[in-house]
């Protein structure tokens, strides 16, 4: 009888720390730290995402054969003092800000790390802990390809930076990744996506997405665009045929100093200065956005392009930071230069636990991969999830008023009959989802022809800026009778246009409205998930991989015609999706849901005699 492998994946110690648990080929457990500490985008040591892993798989660390971080902190620590090195004497503040933290805590990952596995096992045997270490970039690379339905494919891989690369073309074959091809630091696609979104007043590796949802409020085609687009690329980065890119380092202070750009030659390249989190957004906001972001795709472009010539593939995977920009990745589909494309769920750092744990069982094991027609990933639901007793015990002691509803077609009746009559509610079942995107199992939820919806879940459920667009979840068997694609996406990595049968044409002056008069015309029959520009981030559901989620949509469209509803992850700005469920009653007695489900337990709120207690103004962000 063969012995089973167990493999802990750890990425720690700069953003998205996360646990990742495989038996041989098999990937039984997944989380982010955050989840647990409910500090969004948690970087410290993932102690209780290992101890997820392990209660789930019903081990013990001691049982595990071997545990891999998933980047080379020595490699790391070389290429900042080569920068160092090379900018001297420019990189002086960052450099004595930078070294310490190296000498102090970087330098010595293999002993912290051990130390903090010994804390959650005292009784483990320190040799006991076999210590590996993987590439960062390889990581991500292994992270699309393993898990993927493909015997082969190209893997692009796009980030900020890994130790060296920020960019790499690598093929995966059966058990291996060969890596073909790099871009290296300080020239990265990723850093100069965040350093823009960093100019437009967003955080740096957090805000890049909202940036992305801002790029359609620009006027396409409009002088003030194609200005912009002219400005960066004369000034800011020179693109290559390959899609390899060159930035003008005298307009970044990354490599350096402490912020991301010089904010005067900045102010004096775009004529006018960097926002502020807290300033209204302006049209120049939104054009500099949308030039940005079509900047963006027409080098991830170039990329595949080189990645396809290079390697003969008809299969691309993708991961990295850059491969979450889901409008980019629905245009590299429409670009038709491959046959299929699959996206990892868990693009980010997050990610790059599991694909260093997939080239531990593939390379250091050497074990054969088994390649299924469906990916590897469950449908990404690989987190924690509650029994009916566990979520008892937390409602009873919150007082809460509820019913319970032990038949599940009733319980799907029952809520798609409250979210037919534009109510929002609160979807809670099983496994939690990995990676950023809440697909089902932790989300909020709405009637996608609610013209009102979009502003009442932005402003009065999840605290957030009014210009936000929302996704809709779609019945898999239903897709092309809504959107522009038969593609299916279930992780809710691409972007489809709403069919133009259900769109409403734009008046001629559209371009001149505000950005508020933009967000609120109707533009289709589905106005609440319809973006400016007849986008939608789109979420595929199936009913092999969720089918209470499907079940629910279903029992919508029975009810209404409409095999489509909105879903935006569980939780309000600033913070985490929701794991437990206190964290789901708390957020919804804080809102302004109308029904929460968890399990097979429902809430109205009409009959919560808990204290309703509502966000303070500070924590919303409005247009007007």
């Amino acid at each position: 009888m063969k012995k089973d492998i167990y493999i802990l994946g750890i990425s720690a110690f700069y953003h998205d720390s996360a646990a990742v648990l495989l038996k041989n080929d098999e990937i039984i457990a997944a989380v982010q730290e955050e989840r647990f500490t409910r500090k969004k985008q948690d970087s410290s040591f993932p102690t209780n995402a290992v101890k997820y892993c392990l209660d789930y798989a019903q081990i013990t660390l001691e049982q595990i054969d071997s545990i891999v971080f998933y980047e080379k902190p020595f490699l790391k620590l070389e290429r900042l003092l080569e920068t160092y090195y090379v900018f001297a004497p420019k990189g002086l503040i960052s450099f004595l800000s930078a070294i310490p933290v190296w000498i102090k805590e970087k330098l010595f990952l293999r002993k912290i790390i051990t130390d903090k596995l010994l804390e959650i096992d005292e009784t483990l045997p320190k040799s006991r802990i076999n210590l590996l270490f993987s590439n960062h970039h390889l990581s991500h690379s292994a992270s699309a390809f393993y898990p993927s339905p493909f015997e082969s494919s190209a893997i692009l891989t796009v980030d900020g930076v890994g130790e060296w690369a920020t960019a790499t073309i690598a093929h995966g074959q059966g058990n291996s990744i060969k890596v073909l091809k790099e871009l290296r630091f300080p020239h990265s696609l990723g850093l100069l996506y965040s350093a823009i979104t960093y100019f437009l007043g967003f955080k740096v590796n957090s805000g890049e997405y909202k940036l992305m949802g801002l790029a359609p409020y620009g006027n396409k085609d409009s002088q003030q665009v194609e200005q912009y687009k002219t400005i960066i690329k004369d000034a800011l980065v020179d693109i290559k045929s390959d899609g390899s890119i060159w930035l003008n380092q005298d307009y970044f202070e990354y490599a350096t100093g402490l912020r991301m750009v010089n904010d005067s030659k900045w102010s004096n390249l775009f004529g006018f200065k960097k926002r502020n989190e807290e300033d209204e957004l302006l049209q120049i906001h939104c054009d500099l956005a949308l030039a940005l972001q079509e900047i963006t795709e027409n080098v991830l472009i170039k990329m595949a392009q080189t990645a396809q010539t290079i390697t003969g593939e008809k299969n691309l995977c993708l991961a990295g930071g850059v491969a979450l920009n889901c409008v980019a990745n629905g245009k590299l589909l429409q670009a038709n230069i491959f046959d299929n494309i699959w996206i990892q769920p868990a693009s980010g750092d997050a990610g790059g636990a599991l694909g260093a744990a997939y080239e531990v069982y593939h390379s250091y094991y050497k074990k054969n991969r088994i390649v299924q027609k469906q990916d590897k990933m469950k449908g990404s639901y690989l987190g924690p999830e509650f029994t009916d007793d566990e979520i008892l015990k937390v409602i009873k002691k919150a007082g809460a008023d509820y019913e319970y509803i032990e038949n599940f077609d009733e319980l799907v009746s029952k809520t798609a009959n409250v979210l037919s009559k534009g109510n929002v509610v609160g979807w809670f079942q099983g496994r939690m989802e990995w990676g950023p995107r809440a697909l089902g199992n932790r989300s909020i939820i709405g009637d996608a022809r609610n013209k009102d919806l979009q502003k009442k879940l932005n402003l009065k459920i999840k605290f957030r800026e009014s210009f936000r667009p929302f996704a809709p979840s779609v019945l898999i068997e239903r897709v092309n009778e809504y959107f522009e694609t038969n593609v299916a996406s279930p992780y809710m990595l691409l972007v489809a246009d709403v069919k133009k049968e259900r769109r409403v044409d734009l008046p001629h002056d559209y371009s001149n409205y505000s950005i508020r008069d933009k967000l609120y015309f109707n533009r289709s029959d589905l106005p609440s998930i319809t973006h400016t520009n007849y986008s939608a981030r789109l979420q595929t559901v199936h009913k092999d991989t969720n089918y209470k989620y499907w079940s629910l949509i279903k029992k919508f469209e029975e009810l209404t015609g409409y095999a489509v509803i909105i879903n935006t992850s569980f939780n309000v700005r600033g913070e985490p999706i929701v794991c437990t469920p206190k964290e789901a009653y708390a957020c919804f007695v804080k809102t302004d849901m109308d029904y929460l489900v968890i399990g097979n337990y429902f809430f109205d709120k009409k009959k919560q005699k808990t204290n309703y207690i509502k966000y303070t103004l500070e924590d919303r962000v409005e247009l007007d």
